[in-house]
């Protein structure tokens, strides 16, 4: 079993207009980006120095006639992308796209949990992936929070899944915060959604030196701040966005 086995990996954002969406999280978050070189493909690689970190796309014509939205997406590395996709629906998941290789580049396939939340998991070709950065980084991933159907029977589900394991739980105004390491320590947390909240779902945190400085680039580029700034246990700011085509992202800081 690889050392990424059951560990996000990268990160997709589907977008109504790329270009807006790249100069926006140039400007908050820091990246560059390039295009892919995949031919037959739109696709621009975001990165931080010398780390590729994710992807930019149009959202596909078939799903947006399926009402798809702007949103991101994390990878979840497997050694077999088929067999996994039948645990997935073995578990009480479903394909929401079959397994499908980009060539040269991967194999993947679109999935969701039981309750309806997107993930994609996949298996790279060709030479490994670098080390992961060091926690907190910036313009890397910093936190994976899932607003799940129901905590605990997602929970059961991604463990079976992956082997993830449980951390702290912790008590919080919207109910019982569960987090969660996937080898390691802790990279995400899982809470029971709100009822105003959309259906459930994956809500990626990107790294930031300092908050206040990324929420006002935020507004600055047309974004809207949901929730936030708000300190949260261990010490570190966070707050949740919506990019201006609407993709619903986090960022989170050690300080204001």
């Amino acid at each position: 079993m690889s050392q990424f086995h059951g560990k996000f990996c990268w990160y997709d954002l589907m977008t109504t207009d790329c270009k807006a969406a790249e100069a926006f999280y140039r400007s908050v978050i820091g990246w560059d980006a390039k295009d892919s070189g995949v031919p037959g493909q739109t696709y621009t690689i975001l990165s931080k120095g010398p780390a590729m970190v994710g992807g930019l796309m149009p959202i596909p014509e078939d799903a947006g006639d399926n009402g798809a939205r702007p949103c991101w997406t994390g990878y979840i590395a497997v050694d077999d992308v088929d067999a996994y996709a039948e645990r997935v629906t073995a578990a009480g998941g479903a394909v929401r796209r079959a397994p499908a290789d980009i060539p040269g580049v991967l194999r993947f396939c679109v999935v969701a949990d039981p309750h309806g939340a997107v993930f994609i998991i996949f298996h790279g070709f060709g030479e490994p992936a670098s080390a992961p950065a060091a926690p907190g980084t910036p313009g890397h991933i910093g936190w994976h929070e899932l607003h799940a159907g129901d905590r605990e029977s997602a929970f059961a589900f991604y463990a079976g899944l992956f082997g993830w394991t449980k951390s702290e739980a912790i008590e919080s105004p919207a109910g019982l915060y569960q987090t969660f390491a996937t080898g390691g320590a802790p990279v995400g947390g899982m809470l029971t959604r709100m009822p105003q909240m959309p259906g459930p779902f994956w809500l990626y945190y990107f790294n930031v030196p300092a908050l206040d400085a990324a929420m006002a680039a935020v507004t600055h580029g047309g974004g809207q701040i949901l929730h936030g700034a708000m300190q949260v246990p261990g010490g570190s700011w966070i707050a949740q966005c919506l990019d201006p085509q609407g993709a619903m992202f986090a960022m989170v800081g050690p300080q204001r």
